[in-house]
């Protein structure tokens, strides 16, 4: 199935989601302001999705002045790729991570965070942002950006229905097919449903963008190192980071957390590391 081709389902099946609700929360005319507000939403998360992932964790441009290394680093993979060299952003947090965003490989940004350039060595690094090039090169991108912004729309949604229930807000017209009991049972729902699209969309891009990186890279033992290192970290130094956003990173920035471990984005780490080391024949 082609990255559009995903694309445009999961725009059709959050879309589906707030029309669901808006039509619960006040029947035909909530439908139909369901189907706008969505509209809107996609226009705006396919055109700005990446400004906005990057300004929630305040990352800041790179120049190659600021990182030459990086960008040296980073330049040499992008060839290795046989794509653009992205952009290069800093998050200012202590948790080792890394995550891509963007529309396109001509319009993609790699994020690292400050927590994961004291962490590992170049090697390691080098194999990360591999893996973040990977996900670039395998179009992955566009849609984990976009899942992420708009099931953090659904769950302000759905966070507004709950409390409009709860204060009486709710009046839905049954003559019009609304419902404020489907409308609430929806807003539980829904949050839901989108995360566990997340997980149906993530997992597997992961498993393909180890294998991309460790080519681009030639280094497969190089990102399994750093793969064990991140997961042994980010336990101990959790990420300040929105669930909704989860799919993004290189490794799970709540896997310190246990019942988020149970509803993860991101396939085992010990998985993820035995397949790399099988790549380079050990």
């Amino acid at each position: 199935m082609t990255s559009q081709l995903k694309t445009a389902l999961l725009l059709g099946l959050l879309t589906a989601v707030v029309m669901l609700i808006g039509q619960a929360a006040g029947g035909r005319g909530g439908l139909i302001l369901g189907f706008v507000f969505a509209l809107a939403m996609n226009l705006g998360s396919y055109w700005y999705s990446d400004k906005i992932v990057l300004s929630m964790y305040r990352a800041r441009e790179l120049s190659p002045a600021d990182a030459p290394a990086l960008h040296t680093m980073v330049e040499e993979l992008a060839a290795n790729a046989g794509i653009p060299k992205p952009k290069i952003y800093i998050v200012p947090q202590e948790s080792p991570n890394a995550f891509a965003t963007g529309r396109n490989p001509q319009n993609a940004a790699v994020a690292v965070t400050e927590g994961i350039m004291r962490l590992l060595s170049p090697e390691e690094l080098r194999g990360v942002l591999a893996h973040e090039l990977g996900h670039i090169t395998n179009r992955d991108i566009l849609i984990q950006t976009i899942a992420a912004v708009l099931a953090g729309v659904i769950m302000v949604v759905s966070s507004i229905i709950k409390w409009g229930a709860l204060f009486g807000g709710l009046s839905g017209n049954d003559e019009e097919g609304g419902s404020p009991l489907a409308a609430l049972a929806l807003a539980i729902f829904a949050p839901i449903a989108a995360m566990l699209i997340q997980m149906a969309i993530s997992r597997s891009r992961e498993y393909l963008a180890d294998e991309t990186g460790a080519r681009i890279s030639g280094q497969p033992l190089a990102l399994a190192g750093a793969l064990n290192k991140l997961d042994s970290y980010s336990r101990q130094i959790p990420m300040q980071a929105s669930p909704t956003t989860e799919n993004m990173f290189i490794v799970n920035p709540f896997s310190g957390q246990n019942l988020a471990r149970w509803f993860s984005t991101h396939p085992p780490i010990p998985d993820r590391i035995e397949r790399l080391r099988r790549m380079a024949g050990k």
